[in-house]
């Protein structure tokens, strides 16, 4: 019986955990990537596995996907570890998100309402029970919303053994192809790269991120997906002081095994530049020191930045395209590539093989904006 060959454009998180998934499935797959694998928006992650709390607004199909992919993450990651060989941190910390004041208050115990409907176990903190949890926590904290459930992953050891995994059971890894070319995708998959070597394959899978939009034309559809740079900070520390993944409405702090606390999310829009800026990294401490008053005599030893690739109406483009049969996409993530790299690795491949999938996933076709 012959495999069927699977071409997947982009080595990024999602690149790479469709690659694996495929691969485990019986198909031959190549993944092609123009620079290094998850040198983008995958290495750059603080890789919080949180869709309670990056979800405020309620469960709509995005969050249904994010929290099935939360769901996958303990037999995902022990898979990768097991086969690639490699150790990354996976820490089921939980999380806290801050309320200063009754109004925000109020807000989480609505949030806390319906995310018990869909699994959480989360409470409301207030007084010794929050600051016994977060000792270093600043006074003017009222309350914070507390999801036992989530999770953090260390996305630069991830993605490597991530990578490994896939070398390990027989993906084609190309990387440092400079530019690719989408030859043919109507009768059969093939690309040509900047040197001139051609690629070819039965299907093709798109998993470029924030560069999907410049294949619009290629497949006569519009693909609304756009970089946005996200900055990051971290700073070291000593006996790790941060417990948990701690929100606020500004950002995020979450403390790392390798005595580092990440700080996130500075965001602005600036094309295709990776470069840090001093506003954006003096945005991060302005709020952060507020938050955690320690850090106000701290300097980060390390910044850096990600391009997010955000489209426009929020949800990510998974699915086959109307225009052939032989093209899947898997992109637009934006802050959410590592938490839903097993979610999408699963929908993606039951695309490529023609089998069905749940109701909500209709909410990514990569159509709805053609």
């Amino acid at each position: 019986m012959t495999r069927e060959k699977i071409m997947v454009m982009g080595g990024g998180i999602i690149g790479l955990s469709c690659a694996f998934e495929l691969q485990s499935r019986g198909c031959q797959v190549t993944v092609l990537e123009t620079k290094r694998c998850g040198g983008q928006a995958s290495g750059a992650a603080a890789g919080m596995l949180a869709p309670y709390s990056e979800n405020v607004e309620g469960p709509d199909d995005f969050f249904q996907l994010c929290l099935e992919s939360l769901h996958l993450y303990p037999e995902w990651q022990q898979t990768i570890r097991q086969v690639s060989k490699q150790d990354f941190e996976y820490t089921s910390s939980g999380s806290l998100y801050i309320a200063y004041h009754e109004a925000d208050l109020l807000a989480l115990e609505g949030r806390l309402l319906w995310q018990r409907q869909y699994g959480s176990s989360g409470s409301i903190l207030e007084g010794d029970a929050l600051f016994s949890r977060e000792p270093l926590l600043t006074r003017d904290a009222q309350a914070a919303l507390y999801t036992p459930e989530e999770s953090h992953i260390y996305a630069p050891h991830y993605v490597s053994a991530l990578e490994q995994a896939c070398r390990n059971i027989g993906v084609q890894i190309y990387e440092h192809l400079d530019e690719l070319e989408i030859v043919e995708w109507q009768r059969e998959a093939v690309v040509r790269a900047a040197d001139g070597r051609f690629f070819n394959g039965d299907q093709l899978l798109i998993c470029s991120g924030a560069w999907a939009q410049q294949l619009a034309e290629t497949f006569h559809m519009n693909i609304p997906v756009y970089p946005i740079r996200g900055q990051i900070c971290a700073y070291e520390v000593e006996a790790q002081p941060v417990s948990h993944m701690v929100f606020c409405n500004q950002g995020y702090l979450v403390g790392k095994a390798n005595s580092t606390l990440v700080c996130g999310a500075s965001e602005d829009v600036a094309g295709y530049d990776t470069t840090v800026t001093e506003k954006g990294i003096g945005r991060l401490k302005n709020w952060n020191k507020q938050l955690f008053p320690f850090l106000a005599d701290k300097t980060p030893f390390h910044s850096w930045a990600g391009l997010r690739p955000a489209t426009q109406d929020g949800f990510p483009l998974i699915g086959r395209i109307a225009e052939s049969s032989r093209v899947v996409l898997a992109v637009g993530h934006y802050r959410n590539g590592i938490l839903l790299s097993p979610a999408t690795a699963k929908l993606a491949a039951d695309y490529i093989e023609d089998k069905q999938t749940s109701a909500y996933n209709q909410s990514f076709s990569p159509d709805r904006f053609s």
